[in-house]
């Protein structure tokens, strides 16, 4: 089990990097991460729902994700309370207070769903939450020291030494922890080092000579381009210089899956900016709403900062307005909750750049979808008939058209999901706008298809004068496949495997 000394500090990397090495020495592996705290998830094949991070870790260990890798997970909806996710299905939305309590009823679950993913596999790749040390959490603690026990699993601590302060929080970690914790740990990894490491040998000595605990590794900061886990990373500050087509993201409070974005940062011609609070929407070729935990809360935020006049620019200037799920749903005329599943407002005004109102329910519909792009869309969209896109969806709204004049953007006769019934088959997962400039869809992983984004994007070259170009990445999944191997190989050369190995007993 990896454990660590604060969050952000790179377990979720580290643990797909050695699901990827015991997979690649011939071991059948398994992620496994007791509860995730995330906005990012993901759909399984049979419409559970999991925190992405054991997505892409499970990928790195070359089998498919199943909900038991993440038993629990807590989607924050504000005012302290969030959505529990137990195996895959929504439990109830609880107050922190509330699932303090609850926790007790949880260990079981997690006793019983550990026990089964061991018997599948040869070893499990645990992953704890935040730091290992909060003592204030400790008594019913089922993220960290609370899961090594329940697994009887050794644990190797990582910390990061980028933010500062590396030896203090290794050794207060520690002393923080009771003796039979301690006991626990058989291994520190430093990780996010730049610098020449032989200048670090003295210090790794002197840590070990303090906490008599091998250093097994100390990992350099890299540009392997893997999933970040949550709203924590720093993906949101990076400034990148501005290139042929410019598309930037409006960042809100309760954003999730941001990771439908990553696509764009494989592709040379792009620039991706994130906007945050306090900063202004530019001019970009593409302005995107992503998806959102809390819809109308979000949309709030969207006018209280003055970004829906930004938005409203962006479209009447004819620049391409894509709205992913929550955003999707912003972009109607009415979002209609009389069933109070977002707020306590019955109907809220959309922005009104899609003839479209969306009805909330209490049921989230949870399915992976696979379709074809409309023939009949015109725009941006014209060039793009046929293109198929795949996903899934994580939704608890209906969005329906108001009239004849907004466009289905996929063919409804594709595609590989569940049936809602009669009434969903009036839906489209996505309508566009007549003139094809404004686009909703609830499908997240859409820009995965490189086909499908790579002629999205030479639409606009071409709407620029600029030629159209080639995608030196293919397949997203061969391109992650890549950097699964990439970590790998630079974990192999600055950790001892085979230390942990023997601390494994194999």
């Amino acid at each position: 089990m990896l454990q660590g000394t604060a969050s952000n500090v790179g377990k979720s990397i580290i643990a797909a990097g050695l699901c990827r090495i015991f997979y690649q020495d011939g071991y059948r592996t398994a992620p496994f991460k007791p509860q995730n705290m995330a906005l990012n998830s993901y759909i399984t094949d049979e419409g559970l729902e999991m925190g992405r991070a054991q997505v892409f870790q499970a990928e790195a260990a070359g089998i498919k994700p199943e909900a038991r890798m993440n038993p629990i997970l807590l989607k924050p909806c504000g005012n302290h309370t969030s959505q529990v996710i137990v195996n895959g299905k929504v439990i109830a939305q609880m107050h922190s207070s509330e699932y303090h309590t609850y926790k007790d009823t949880l260990i079981d679950v997690l006793r019983n769903t550990f026990e089964g993913l061991e018997k599948s596999y040869d070893i499990i790749v645990m992953e704890g939450a935040g730091s290992c040390a909060e003592i204030n959490l400790k008594e019913k603690d089922i993220s960290n020291m609370g899961m090594a026990d329940i697994a009887d699993s050794p644990v190797i601590l990582v910390s990061d030494i980028d933010r500062g302060g590396v030896f203090a929080s290794i050794v207060g970690t520690l002393m923080l922890l009771e003796e039979h914790e301690r006991a626990r740990v058989k291994g520190v990894i430093i990780n996010k080092f730049r610098g020449k490491k032989e200048y670090f040998e003295s210090g790794v000595r002197m840590l070990e000579d303090i906490i008599k605990i091998p250093v097994l590794g100390v990992i350099p900061y890299s540009d392997i381009k893997i999933e970040d886990e949550d709203s924590v990373t720093t993906r949101f500050k990076r400034t990148s210089e501005k290139r042929d087509i410019n598309i930037e993201v409006i960042r809100t409070p309760h954003m999730s899956n941001f990771t439908d974005f990553d696509i764009f940062e494989t592709q040379p011609d792009v620039s991706l900016k994130y906007i945050d609070y306090g900063e202004n929407i530019g001019n970009p070729d593409i302005l995107i709403i992503p998806g959102s935990k809390s819809t109308v809360s979000d949309l709030k935020y969207i006018r209280e900062n003055g970004f829906d006049e930004d938005i409203k620019r962006c479209a009447e200037s004819g620049k391409l307005v894509i709205g992913i799920c929550g955003g999707y749903q912003m972009l109607g005329r009415k979002l209609i909750d009389k069933k109070h599943v977002e707020s306590e407002l019955d109907e809220v005004d959309g922005l009104g750049l899609l003839d479209t109102v969306t009805e909330f329910d209490s049921e989230k519909r949870t399915v992976q979808t696979e379709r074809n792009i409309s023939d009949c869309l015109s725009g941006y969209f014209e060039s793009l008939s046929g293109k198929k896109v795949k996903g899934y969806e994580i939704h608890m709204g209906r969005t329906y058209p108001c009239s004849d004049s907004e466009i289905p953007m996929f063919q409804e006769s594709s595609g590989k999901e569940s049936s809602d019934g009669e009434r969903d088959r009036k839906v489209s997962m996505g309508y566009v706008n007549s003139t094809g400039n404004i686009a909703g869809t609830y499908i997240h992983g859409i820009f995965d298809e490189v086909e499908f984004t790579r002629a999205l994007l030479n639409g606009i070259r071409m709407r620029k004068g600029l030629e159209p170009i080639e995608s030196e990445v293919k397949s997203f999944r061969q391109f992650k496949e890549r950097e699964y191997d990439r970590l790998a190989d630079m974990l192999r050369e600055n950790m001892d495997i085979g230390k942990i190995y023997e601390i494994m007993g194999l």
